[in-house]
């Protein structure tokens, strides 16, 4: 097994990561047009200008539009593929490994293969669809957006940008006490896992004909209370984002009004920008819902990697085999 997630995406599926690319690339170019679009149509209407300006502005918009979310079908359904053709093909992996086994397996360690092969395989594997090419067409949409901006109106645009600076501080603290949260819950998952295994092998039957398992209840409640933390600080994250995005909006409207009525700007430039910050919101939070994947999926991988690796490594001299 590769060292790392990204060498494994690259090793699993780097030519359609190449082709997933592509399509990310020609998704996040048009992001910004349907914005100037707008901006044209509300300032003719502004002026009172022609209808027949509006009606071709409005037909452009549409086949902007068309073209784009023509574009986000074939890259999503694409990615599905790529994501469901490395859960296959780690789910193979499991099998192969555990007939490559150079040593016994106990009753826990069967556990814990059970485990990776229904649940832990899954998210690997649907994240390797999205590996690459989501920061790449989010960053793209981002980029693009911000440019526009920019070349709308810098302060009008530095001052709605400004809002999102206090989630550089708060998004990776946040995002690291759910980390350490995943983790945990990985191992303890496991351990339910290879003990509710080593029961089933070696419980004693009553007179019922019903085993005793000798179960306790602590390993669900402790995944209960750390999926509840996850729970608590995503949602948290959540909020505060959204807030940070809302006090932009509504610092944009008010600065753009009074440009507006000091004859600085046009109308359609604040509408545009408002209409940018809200399409910053969007792709900022798949960003950092991305990077939020990236960190528990990776953990999820050495564990992975790392049970795999253990299986066909030879046992110590001296062990019993």
């Amino acid at each position: 097994m590769p060292a790392t997630l990204l060498g494994f995406v690259i090793r699993s599926s780097g030519r359609h990561q190449a082709a997933l690319a592509v399509l990310s690339i020609l998704v996040f170019l048009l992001s910004a047009a349907p914005l100037e679009l707008q901006r044209r149509v509300i300032n003719v209407l502004v002026d009172r200008g022609a209808f027949e300006s509006v009606l071709w502005l409005a037909a452009a918009y549409v086949g902007v539009v068309l073209s784009e979310q023509s574009l986000k079908l074939c890259l999503n359904v694409y990615r599905g593929w790529v994501a469901e053709d490395s859960v296959r093909r780690l789910r193979s992996l499991v099998g192969e490994y555990a007939g490559r086994a150079k040593r016994d397996v106990s009753g826990e360690e069967a556990g814990v293969e059970i485990s990776m092969v229904l649940e832990e395989a899954e998210p690997i594997g649907s994240f390797t669809g999205v590996s690459l090419s989501e920061p790449l067409l989010q960053g793209g949409v981002l980029a693009s957006v911000i440019i526009y901006m920019f070349y709308l109106d810098w302060r009008l645009a530095l001052l709605g940008l400004a809002f999102f600076l206090p989630q550089v501080v708060f998004v990776p603290f946040l995002q690291r006490a759910i980390n350490r949260r995943a983790q945990s819950r990985i191992l303890v998952k496991r351990g339910i896992s290879g003990g509710l295994v080593s029961r089933v092998s070696g419980g004693r039957r009553s007179p019922e004909g019903q085993a005793e398992w000798g179960w306790t209840h602590d390993p669900i409640e402790r995944v209960f209370v750390l999926n509840m933390g996850i729970y608590k600080l995503k949602f948290t994250m959540n909020l505060l984002m959204n807030m940070m995005h809302h006090l932009s909006v509504a610092s944009a409207l008010c600065f753009g009004g009074w440009q507006v009525l000091q004859g600085k700007i046009e109308v359609g430039t604040v509408v545009a920008v408002v209409a940018g910050l809200g399409k910053l919101n969007d792709p900022w939070g798949d960003v950092v819902n991305w990077a939020r994947e990236l960190a528990v999926v990776g953990i999820k991988y050495r564990l992975f990697a790392g049970v795999l690796d253990d299986l066909v490594t030879p046992p110590e001299s001296g062990e019993p085999t």
